[in-house]
């Protein structure tokens, strides 16, 4: 455990949180760091961005979609590895995480004339009992249940590609857990009702606890 807590430390200081929204971020498994295998999961990641927007696993298949995630350093912003110690004597697990740009991807999928589809997310949004206010507010949420870089990607990027949610900075980690400091258009609750399908869900909406407005859980 401690090696893999080594490994999330590194990831959570290597990609800046506010910037995170999984709808434009891949993660996949790849064998080394090296510049061919980097270069593969990039495409891959790229695929899996596109394939999320577009609403289609097969998007590979479209005209001209092979052809533009073969270059994927034209839309990639940043990425970085995320090591993962398994049980046992099997090796650790390597996992490339890429962030890629939201105006250059959107551009290609007009271009490839795929069209954005609506989000689980965005569905919550919408379902949500309407609010008048809407003022950005900040709170701090402890999230636990994070063992390794990817249950801390799929947290940031839930609330993240949440449409209430402005930012979202990490502010502390400890043993399973982190704190993140959570901006949001409008009260807390708002947010915590948005929750209710997904992979981050309410653990404790008003915990007794100094500096945390809200405890929240991986789905696993």
């Amino acid at each position: 455990m401690a090696f893999r807590f080594v490994w999330f430390l590194a990831f959570l200081c290597g990609i800046p949180c506010a910037a995170a929204d999984s709808l434009y971020t891949g993660q996949v498994p790849v064998a080394s760091q090296s510049e061919r295998d980097t270069a593969a999961g990039l495409a891959a990641a790229l695929t899996q961005v596109l394939a999320k927007l577009s609403g289609d696993n097969a998007v590979l298949s479209r005209p001209g979609v092979a052809k533009a995630v073969a270059q994927p350093n034209r839309y990639v912003l940043q990425y970085q590895f995320a090591q993962e110690a398994l049980s046992g004597q099997a090796p650790a697990r390597l996992t490339l995480v890429a962030q890629f740009d939201h105006t250059a991807v959107d551009r290609l999928l007009s271009d490839l004339g795929l069209v954005r589809t609506e989000t689980a997310a965005d569905t919550a949004t919408a379902a949500a009992a309407p609010v008048t206010d809407t003022r950005p507010q900040t709170f701090r949420v402890w999230v636990s249940g994070v063992n390794s870089a990817l249950d801390y990607a799929r947290a940031v990027g839930a609330l993240g590609r949440n449409d209430l949610v402005r930012s979202v900075q990490a502010e502390a980690a400890r043993n399973d857990g982190v704190q993140l400091r959570v901006e949001v258009n409008g009260p807390l609750q708002r947010l915590l009702d948005s929750l209710a399908s997904g992979p981050v869900r309410v653990l404790d909406a008003a915990p007794p606890v100094e500096g945390v407005d809200a405890l929240l859980g991986i789905s696993q």
